[in-house]
């Protein structure tokens, strides 16, 4: 499989900007994406973001757009048939109504922070205009086998594995992208600076945020040991979705063998 690195969101965080990273996985027959990042329809009508916006200040700019990006490839918008979400969170999820006809797999505890059955805080997190378009949801058990170091796992599409890390949110999860020759391990929001990989201190404005958005703290702190502990594995190459020097690491290297 080929694997493309996209930024699907410039955010312009007070004091460390961001990236919102999304895999596009060329397989031989059909697209899958890892995350959406920002859709056209959060640049046509930015106050469906909500009051974060103002925080996190996203560039919103439609090339950024996974469908811009996918249609610049070469591709069409039908041949994403699968995307995989980390989580719901709205810098996640804003380009799903680009790619109405997509198969769109997340936990089905996220499923249900997010969907289903919302806790008064979740609602306020979440922004359910971005798939007030009724994508298909395919929900799947947070459970599975040890994998690579990992506690439970499972292979949702063929060289794509599901990796429960709850914390950041209840139903959290990363995505494992089999590229060939390691697996892209797509971390989602589990961590936000490549520092914590290494145990050294990350930049304030980005350690008070993940301490203000986090579901569960004390998961989100055994995440980033767990992390740490695999991330030298010459077989995974772990990152997060806002690391602007990870991706552009990844976006510069060989994505194929």
């Amino acid at each position: 499989m080929r694997v493309h690195h996209l930024n699907c969101g410039s955010l312009r965080f007070p004091g460390a900007p961001l990236v919102c990273h999304v895999l596009l996985v060329e397989s031989a027959d059909e697209l899958v994406l890892v995350d959406t990042g920002f859709g056209l329809a959060d640049i046509a009508d930015p106050s469906r973001l909500g009051p974060v916006r103002r925080l996190i200040r996203p560039a919103l700019d439609p090339a950024e757009t996974a469908i811009r990006q996918v249609e610049q490839l070469g591709f069409a918008a039908t041949d994403v048939r699968d995307v995989v979400l980390t989580h719901f969170d709205l810098d996640h999820v804003g380009g799903l109504a680009d790619f109405p006809e997509a198969a769109v797999h997340v936990s089905a505890v996220e499923a249900r922070a997010a969907v289903h059955a919302p806790s008064w805080q979740e609602r306020r997190r979440y922004r359910a205009a971005q798939w007030s378009h009724g994508p298909h949801l395919v929900e799947h058990p947070a459970d599975g086998d040890a994998w690579h170091g990992f506690a439970a796992a499972r292979e949702i599409l063929p060289g794509v594995v599901l990796i429960p890390l709850p914390g950041h949110t209840r139903g959290h999860a990363a995505v494992a992208v089999d590229n060939g020759r390691n697996w892209l391990v797509h971390a989602g929001d589990a961590f936000f600076h490549h520092s914590t990989l290494d145990h050294r201190p990350i930049p304030w404005p980005l350690r008070f945020n993940e301490r203000a958005v986090a579901f569960n703290l004390t998961q989100v702190r055994v995440n980033h040991a767990r992390l740490a502990e695999l991330h030298h594995q010459s077989d995974l190459t772990i990152f997060s979705a806002h690391d602007p020097t990870q991706f552009a690491t990844l976006a510069n290297a060989p994505d194929h063998p």
